[in-house]
């Protein structure tokens, strides 16, 4: 049987179909960015056929046990959505002019390379460091999400994990906090990615997942070296007190070096600072280091993610340019090669 593939080029000229009234395992706004990619024959076949080729696609990452526990999170929500009542509804919605800086607005407004480089820094190769929120919009989401916890804990209902690391946290799309994080990524997060990490933008991020977690003495003290689940990840720091609880990053792996060692020449230690955002790849391992016992942070993470590039990495099984570990073997390779080849005229001259 043959494997189902996409192609390796967009039909931009394509209007891909909407799948929202049907009842599929995948949301409808991943197999529109899917669609654009089918091969000829299944392009022009209909809706459900399309939707069939796409799912058997996706399942080879997603289990269907895990499609089924994103059913019952789906209801979950819905029902939180519908019976939860917002302690600051603004944070709901995404307006630029109040919730983010002007400096930061003017820069996306440019959207150069110069211009996002006026409002940051990279304090390592990667790793990239600015402020994009108003100093209110910190204060406010903390109250909200503690809002959420007491909500939660009144209804007697479990709060989800944000992520297998985090214990501590709220996930901010259980609450409807989607309809302004998803706005904020198209129009604001993602022209900053197409310019400084292009390899795993595509035309535009399909999923988003945002969430705060708290890391003190008692909640999350340390958080061990990983990479994320996401192409691209945002940190904002909300809040911090004392010292302690650095970031450690420890070089970027793809999938085949995941338990690969960290080189000297990759460790960067930074110490994240309230209001300051991080912008950096999800396969940029790192980990939080333990934090003394007066130390508290909150932050707010957002998940990036392209289903397109990870279909796409099956093309790209060795030497990908973001992964630390493939670049030096391809450098190896490469001298080996080298060697080899100064090796054979030698023998040949004498």
């Amino acid at each position: 049987m043959a494997i189902p593939r996409l192609s390796l080029l967009p039909n931009n000229e394509h209007n891909s179909d909407n799948y929202e009234d049907l009842e599929l395992e995948f949301s409808s706004s991943v197999l529109r960015s899917l669609e654009r990619y089918l091969p000829p024959e299944i392009l022009t076949a209909n809706r459900e056929e399309k939707a069939k080729f796409m799912s058997d696609i996706l399942h080879k990452y997603i289990s269907r046990e895990e499609c089924a526990k994103a059913i019952r999170f789906k209801n979950y929500r819905e029902w939180i959505m519908s019976n939860y009542q917002p302690r600051f509804r603004e944070l709901y919605k995404l307006d630029p002019e109040s919730l983010l800086l002007p400096c930061f607005r003017k820069a996306v407004r440019e959207n150069t390379e110069e211009s996002f480089r006026r409002i940051m820094f990279e304090p390592f190769p990667g790793v990239y460091v600015f402020k994009m929120f108003q100093p209110d919009f910190f204060q406010k989401l903390l109250v909200e999400v503690e809002n959420m916890r007491k909500w939660l804990h009144e209804a007697k209902l479990m709060i989800r994990k944000p992520n297998n690391k985090s214990k501590y946290g709220v996930v901010l799309d259980d609450f409807g906090m989607d309809i302004m994080l998803k706005p904020l990524v198209e129009d604001f997060i993602f022209p900053i990615c197409k310019v400084f990490f292009p390899q795993v933008c595509g035309t535009m991020f399909d999923t988003q997942h945002g969430f705060v977690i708290e890391n003190c003495e008692d909640r999350d003290a340390e958080l061990g070296f990983h990479v994320e689940n996401s192409d691209i990840t945002l940190n904002v720091c909300l809040s911090k007190q004392s010292e302690g609880g650095e970031i450690l990053f420890t070089g970027t792996r793809c999938n085949k070096h995941l338990k690969a060692g960290p080189k000297p020449e990759e460790i960067f230690e930074y110490c994240h600072e309230p209001g300051q955002a991080i912008l950096h790849l999800g396969c940029h391992s790192h980990g939080a280091k333990a934090a003394i016992t007066s130390c508290s942070r909150a932050n707010m993470i957002l998940w990036c993610i392209n289903s397109l590039f990870r279909e796409m990495q099956t093309y790209d099984n060795e030497f990908r340019d973001w992964c630390g570990q493939c670049a030096r073997e391809k450098k190896e390779k490469k001298s080996q090669s080298l060697a080899s080849k100064r090796k054979e005229m030698i023998r040949i001259i004498e």
